[in-house]
């Protein structure tokens, strides 16, 4: 789903750190919500919420088989992410290298 057609902001899906762990777990394989409720102490009404974010951001799509619904990681809107964070890492790779520049100054 294109960015201009999710319905939850990819940065808000991405927030909690729940959801950042489902994304993970994702990021092996498509999993049926029964396994990946196996692995957090919450409900499974409340990973059901967690998904329904994340699937409304487009970050995951479910699919049917059986009796069971298997969730499958989209990782194209994290794109958004990466080139926001993109934009700042000219400001960390200068503090960096100012703290670099200070630690050796200091040892001379």
């Amino acid at each position: 789903m294109p960015a201009s057609q999710a319905r939850h902001d990819v940065f808000q899906a991405v927030a909690d750190p729940t959801r950042r762990k489902i994304l993970k777990l994702l990021a092996e394989k498509e999993m049926p919500i029964a396994s990946i409720t196996e692995r957090f102490p919450i409900t499974r009404t409340a990973v059901n919420k967690h998904l329904f974010v994340l699937s409304e951001a487009g970050l995951v799509t479910s699919r049917k088989i059986g009796r069971e619904t298997r969730y499958e990681l989209q990782p194209e809107p994290l794109r958004e992410l990466q080139e926001w964070l993109s934009f700042f890492e000219i400001y960390w790779d200068n503090k960096l290298s100012a703290l670099k520049n200070f630690v050796e100054s200091d040892e001379e």
